[in-house]
């Protein structure tokens, strides 16, 4: 099983989730869905912080991510407006500070995740649209060759041509690198064409957890 969340209940900024469990094997996208507050992004939280703020269990990998937090973040890959990089420096020099942080980089992969996207290296952070930032956090986390994306609402506003290229690339990561998806959506379409398993969150609590009719 690639991920394990077994009673996990805490908060986060003033949001909580409570008693929730769901495993993902290697291979699949999942969405986790609810309105605004539902606990969704605390969720992902509890995954990525540092600091273990919840009670129960999370794995990755088989492995408890807050033994050794440093290696669970070296397989993951996160895609977020809250993902802080270096704005007033451009792609080629963020990938030089940050790609260190991490053991399997690769700048060539990188440079030709970026070049597929049409996303330039030498343009500032902040000079770049949301889907540019979106496409440049997607090259930055395939360059470390995670086995786990988290993906924080990456498709919100974008058009439908952005969209489905999004979706094939995922695909091809999780055939490719025998990797998986997590991602949050506000999208009824995309839970039900996109996903593999989706995922409800109501009130921090997870209300229901099944197989999409999509893909």
């Amino acid at each position: 099983m690639l991920l394990e969340l077994e009673h996990v209940t805490g908060t986060n900024r003033h949001f909580h989730v409570a008693d929730v469990s769901f495993a993902l094997e290697p291979g699949f996208i999942m969405g986790l869905a609810g309105k605004n507050g539902a606990g969704k992004t605390t969720l992902l939280h509890h995954i990525l912080d540092k600091k273990k703020n919840y009670q129960g269990t999370i794995r990755l990998l088989g492995e408890d991510i807050h033994k050794e937090h440093n290696n669970t973040l070296d397989r993951i890959g996160f895609v977020s407006d809250e993902n802080y990089f270096l704005m007033n420096n451009n792609a080629s020099e963020n990938a030089r500070v940050y790609g260190n942080f991490y053991s399997n980089w690769s700048k060539e992969i990188f440079d030709a995740a970026l070049d597929r996207m049409e996303v330039s290296r030498y343009k500032l952070l902040k000079s770049l649209s949301r889907g540019e930032y979106i496409k440049f956090q997607m090259a930055f986390a395939m360059a470390h060759k995670p086995a786990l994306y988290i993906l924080d609402e990456a498709t919100a506003g974008m058009d439908p041509m952005f969209r489905r290229e999004f979706f094939k690339l995922l695909l091809e990561l999780i055939e490719s690198e025998e990797a998986s998806v997590l991602m949050t959506t506000h999208s009824t379409e995309e839970m039900e064409k996109k996903m593999d398993y989706i995922g409800i969150l109501e009130k921090g609590r997870l209300v229901s957890f099944q197989e999409s009719g999509g893909m």
